[in-house]
């Protein structure tokens, strides 16, 4: 699914209007959609309270009120025209058009210089239509205290488009505070990329949107950098197997893992790699590891270093469809110069996760030799010890787009939006997941899952974005029987041939 700007989505409004819609209709249409799902989830015996600002939005939230009016709802409508006529056309037509609905005059307050604030519970349902989309800075003054006043309320809040004083786009110096705080926000046609920003998406609480029947022509043809990866889009990249398929077809790999004490995260990334369908799997660790692999993912080869801790050399014995290098290395010398060594030696793009990341870091030249396209895989932490510390999750992912660009490769920066950032500046978000994988070895099951999908033969820009979204359905799997506090690392890979087969069936 795309995800539009601010400037595209006025482009896509402009087209729509042209194509003979009005706004006005297009109000109406947000209107009954808003009203729709607040029906849908809550009773008429709830205490509603909405606040109008003076542009399109506060129309949004008349309108809204206005046809939950008439399908006998209640509610107190506050509409702010501060000094007067600051209303644009469409929100004083959707004024007069509540009052012609019979709603009571007493019950609409329309502020022009003093406002007193009504008196919120935590009964209350407040609709915040006070800014929407064309909003790009923090609220100051008397919306900030408004803002602060609703938030510490700890009524439920409905947002319309956006929370106010949150711009749709880029978020790099926002406030909590000065930030409406919504427990529900329902998007107009599309969602935005603020949504999938750390920074402020907790703000947003759930998010759904509603389609106002924008023009599809504009939405299919305007071009965007940024993008919201479904379960649908996943199935159309997976190729269905052959019945004259053998293990050949399917791709070598080999995963560098593990080393003394850390032979799970090894035997986390087999798993993953071998559920996710590859022909052949080796792995590679220092002796300590032999039985421990051997004993534990029969299913894969054992190709053992010269060591009986630490792994200190990366050489493979022949061609590999696909490298995978980190989950477990520890960042010993020994395994600095092995790493080095290798990237200083090989062409082919490769997957670079957890502590291959961390050797890096100790040695930043390296990032000069690492092949073109190969897929580096840093949480946060991971993130900041290789690139420097950044201050929020917002500078962090303009970090990545930057770095991603001149080095070339792509990376995917893990999080609850997990984000496959790519060399040409575009931005893949993960919609897949849940919190119960936020547990240890969860990342190398992922490593797996994506030295599989290159082994296959689908390209890294690809295989990335497939087998985010395919780890995030396992451990949304996993989490179906193991519950949110039970799930590990094992469950979300013996889960991830089922999240194939729900992806490439359609089934849930």
């Amino acid at each position: 699914m795309k995800i539009f700007t601010q400037q595209e989505i006025k482009a896509i409004e402009a087209a729509t209007i042209q194509e003979g819609v009005s706004t006005l209709d297009l109000i109406e249409r947000a209107g009954a959609a808003i009203a729709g799902i607040i029906m849908q989830r809550y009773g008429k015996d709830r205490n509603f309270v909405f606040f109008a600002g003076p542009g399109k939005n506060g129309a949004d939230a008349l309108c809204t009120a206005r046809i939950l009016w008439e399908n006998g709802y209640d509610a107190d409508v506050t509409l702010f025209n501060i000094h007067g006529n600051r209303l644009c056309d469409e929100c004083r037509t959707q004024q007069q058009r509540l009052l012609a609905a019979n709603f009571p005059a007493n019950r609409i307050t329309e502020v022009v210089k003093t406002f007193k604030m009504p008196q919120l519970t935590p009964k209350h349902i407040v609709v915040d239509g006070l800014f929407g989309r064309g909003q790009n800075r923090p609220l100051e003054g008397g919306f900030r205290t408004l803002a602060e006043t609703i938030n510490e309320s700890h009524a439920t809040v409905i947002s319309i488009d956006i929370p106010s004083g949150m711009s749709i786009d880029w978020n790099p110096r926002a406030v909590s505070r000065d930030i409406i705080h919504a427990s529900l926000t329902i998007a107009i046609q599309f969602p935005h990329l603020a949504f999938f920003l750390p920074s402020v998406s907790e703000l947003c609480g759930e998010w759904i949107t509603v389609d106002i029947g924008l023009s599809r022509q504009a939405i299919s043809k305007i071009p965007v950098r940024y993008y919201l990866v479904e379960k649908s889009d996943v199935a159309r990249t997976l190729r269905p197997r052959s019945q004259s398929s053998s293990k050949k077809d399917f791709g070598s790999g080999i995963i560098y893992a593990g080393r003394y004490g850390m032979m799970g995260a090894a035997v986390m990334a087999a798993r993953g790699a071998l559920k996710a369908g590859v022909g052949k799997l080796t792995v590679s660790s220092p002796l300590c590891g032999y039985n421990i692999l051997q004993s534990s993912v029969p299913e894969a080869l054992y190709q053992y270093i010269k060591s009986d801790a630490i792994i200190n050399e990366i050489k493979p014995l022949h061609h590999y469809d696909s490298i995978a290098i980190g989950p477990g290395i520890g960042t010993d010398d020994a395994t600095i110069a092995a790493l080095e060594d290798f990237l200083a030696a090989t062409s082919s793009p490769v997957i670079l996760d957890a502590d291959a990341i961390n050797c890096i870091a100790l040695k930043p030249a390296m990032l000069q030799t690492i092949p073109i396209l190969s897929i580096l895989t840093p949480h946060a932490g991971e993130f900041d010890r290789l690139f420097g510390p950044q201050p929020n999750s917002e500078t962090r992912l303009a970090k990545a787009i930057e770095m991603a660009s001149y080095y070339n490769v792509l990376i995917i920066l893990k999080g609850r939006y997990t984000a496959v950032v790519r060399p040409d500046g575009k931005i893949y978000f993960n919609s897949s997941g849940t919190p119960a994988m936020a547990t240890a070895g969860s990342g190398d099951v992922l490593t797996g899952i994506l030295a599989a999908l290159i082994a296959q033969g689908y390209p890294p820009e690809i295989a990335s974005l497939t087998g985010v979204y395919i780890h995030g359905l396992a451990g949304e799997i996993a989490e179906r029987s193991e519950g949110s506090y039970g799930v590990t690392a094992s469950d979300i890979a013996n889960a991830t041939g089922k999240a194939i087969k729900e992806i490439m069936t359609n089934e849930a």
